[in-house]
């Protein structure tokens, strides 16, 4: 399955005191937090909250991830976190993911997520009825 499955699904976020070093700049990997935060309710606004995911006796586990930094977040500002699935291939699914703040690109990257066995935690085939629906989200 090839590019482009959905369109850019978005969720906005606060940066907090916790969120921040002294300096009142956003911590590097909080970055990857609120990216994780973004493809977890894009796959819950899709049907797969947790319950579906453990019902199916599965799990989906970063492979792979590269963040770009470009701009620092302050504290209080209001983020926009952004992820586009970009492919889906047998165990694996791709996805370009931004933070912005308003309609600038503060951080940037690509993550490889990969769906195991919740038992033995081996790669499976991502289920056929969530590709089906993935390709089909109007996102």
């Amino acid at each position: 399955m090839g590019s482009g499955l959905t369109g850019e699904f978005s969720l906005s976020l606060r940066v907090y005191i916790e969120d921040t070093d002294a300096g009142g700049i956003v911590y590097y990997v909080n970055y990857l937090k609120f990216m994780e935060r973004c493809r977890t309710e894009l796959m819950r606004s899709l049907g797969f909250d947790k319950n579906f995911i453990f019902n199916e006796e599965l799990m989906f586990v970063v492979r792979d991830v590269s963040v770009t930094y470009l701009k620092p977040a302050k504290l209080d500002d209001e983020l926009i976190a952004t992820a586009h699935i970009t492919q889906i291939k047998g165990a694996t699914m791709t996805l370009q993911q931004s933070v912005r703040l308003a309609t600038e690109v503060l951080a940037q990257g690509e993550v490889t997520i990969v769906c195991v066995d919740k038992q033995g935690l081996k790669p499976r085939r991502i289920p056929k009825s969530m590709v089906e629906k993935i390709q089909a989200a109007p996102l």
